[in-house]
């Protein structure tokens, strides 16, 4: 085909993003059959072959939305530039599945196919709630300024993106740090990749190399990368069997809210973060797209929701237009249901992918401040402290459990400082949002508007919106709040919300007819 005649939507940068975003889902599904067949003892069968490619038909059916919008977009502007959202697994909810849904029912009742059934009944919670949410999608973009929106997700690319994934580049530096200085050489330093590979490609096929031959030289574990994989048909089929479980399923339909408004959140964003990068689509029908697929998903299997994922700049740098997300959607969906991609989860190395993700960490934080006024950097720079609160959790959740405890079994100090931990980090996104905006309003002297944040910050408090002390980030009724510092943190944010309408109110007879901006 030559330029002449390829589609406009189809480019030669479409490969590296295909990588890209190919790989980006193929990482989340090796976190999660990794800690699920590993740590929780799932049956393999069970993982590979009936949650995977649940899991993997909800980014196909997204990815092959997303690319029908790119073209629409490209149809109605004219432009051959557009690049189309990624799509994919949500991290964040992997491991809150994974750690708050699927490991802990299987524990408490030792019954693996409950656990994934509880898991389905709440992934299409999730579904449905962000359905709903989608309808306000427009109007949040209108209103809250792009230093809390690109900020918020900011701090989940820097500190979980990015984060996350070097503590795998260094727990197998000999592969990771080849792999990320490969790609980094190719995507950034612009050196150009034997054969002209993509610098992707060339990165994770580096690592792949380091890790397999030193398996086969005997310095390393590599066989067991294998077992339990094979091709077969898998394909996902709908069940009903969850409706059974919905008895079992209550106590962890609390985690469906917040995560589907930390997706929706980050849906806002994403659909922000293509927007400065000059691709503007229509908030309702990124958000509409994530939560059909997510629904989808649940329907056949699937335990963990589908989202836009954070990475549009990094894309477009790429060169990429359409024709990633409809090759990523057909190989992660296609694969999933030939048993492809169940033996290349257990065939790629974690510290050979992993670099993917940093590198689109980098880019996406780097937008955040460079798409923001310079005067509301302060403001980007705060949204990643709940983020930060999270990831300690995360990691020390890890430590804590290897030792045979749990959080709950502190004490002391240790206690305090856990729930003061926790506090700070359930309900992330939303806490970052708030704060970000608040500091933006401040910053530019709209002091009611920095009240009237605070006043929600409280509100929000007090039903465990954000802040829950509770281990899983559960919500609860303000008249039953399950600790007294949740009234406390609520009161706090009051009067801080009556010391900002104090300042407007001073304010306002000096500057009646306009405002710092």
């Amino acid at each position: 085909m030559t330029p002449a005649t390829r589609p406009a939507w189809i480019r030669p940068g479409d490969l590296n993003g295909f990588l890209g975003l190919t790989l980006d889902n193929v990482t989340q599904l090796v976190i999660l059959s990794g800690v699920l067949i590993g740590v929780f003892q799932f049956p393999a069968d069970l993982v590979l072959y009936q949650m995977v490619p649940g899991t993997a038909l909800g980014v196909l059916v997204g990815d092959l939305a997303y690319t029908r919008l790119a073209v629409r977009l490209m149809r109605d502007t004219g432009r051959d530039d557009v690049t189309a959202m990624p799509f994919g697994i949500d991290t964040p909810t992997l491991f809150a599945m994974v750690f708050g849904v699927l490991g802990p029912v299987k524990l408490a009742t030792g019954d693996p196919r409950l656990a994934w059934h509880v898991a389905i009944a709440t992934t299409i919670a999730i579904g449905v709630i962000k359905t709903v949410l989608a309808f306000a999608g427009d109007w949040v973009r209108l209103v809250v300024p792009r230093a809390a929106l690109l900020g918020s997700i900011a701090g989940v690319a820097i500190l979980l993106i990015a984060f996350l994934p070097f503590l795998k580049v260094l727990a197998d530096p000999l592969v990771g740090l080849t792999a990320l200085i490969v790609l980094l050489l190719g995507l950034m330093g612009r050196v150009r990749m034997p054969l002209g590979m993509p610098a992707a490609f060339a990165a994770v096929l580096a690592g792949a190399a380091v890790f397999w031959g030193r398996a086969w030289s005997g310095y390393g574990a590599g066989a067991s990368h294998l077992a339990d994989a094979s091709l077969r048909l898998a394909l996902p089929w709908p069940t009903l069997d969850w409706l059974a479980a919905l008895p079992a399923t209550l106590p962890y339909l609390s985690i469906a809210l917040p995560f589907a408004l930390l997706t929706t959140i980050g849906g806002i964003d994403n659909t922000e973060s293509a927007a400065a990068a000059g691709d503007e689509y229509r908030t309702r029908d990124i958000l509409l797209t994530e939560a059909i697929a997510t629904i989808v998903a649940g329907l056949f299997g699937g335990v963990v929701q589908n989202t836009p994922y954070i990475g549009h700049p990094a894309y477009k740098a790429m060169g990429a237009r359409a024709g990633y997300t409809l090759a990523t959607g057909l190989v992660i969906g296609m694969g999933a249901m030939t048993g492809v991609l169940a033996l290349l989860v257990t065939a790629l190395p974690e510290a050979a992918v992993a670099p993917i993700l940093i590198f689109i960490g980098l880019e996406i934080t780097a937008q955040a401040f460079l798409a923001s006024p310079a005067r509301h950097g302060p403001a980007v720079a705060l949204t990643f402290v709940p983020v930060a609160a999270a990831v300690v959790m995360i990691q020390a959740g890890g430590v804590i459990a290897a030792l045979g405890k749990r959080p709950s079994d502190l004490a002391g100090d240790a206690a305090l400082g856990w729930q003061t931990l926790a506090m700070l980090g359930n309900g992330f996104i939303l806490t970052a949002v708030i704060w970000g905006w608040a500091l933006v309003s401040l910053i530019d002297r709209r002091f009611a508007v920095t009240a009237a944040l605070l006043a929600l910050a409280s509100a929000a408090t007090l039903c465990g919106l954000i802040h829950s002390p509770l281990p899983n980030g559960a919500l609860f009724w303000p008249w039953a709040v399950p600790t007294r510092a949740t009234p406390a943190l609520a009161g706090a944010y009051g009067v801080a919300a009556a010391l900002c309408w104090i300042a407007a109110i001073r304010q306002f007879p000096l500057s009646s007819g306009s405002h710092a901006r």
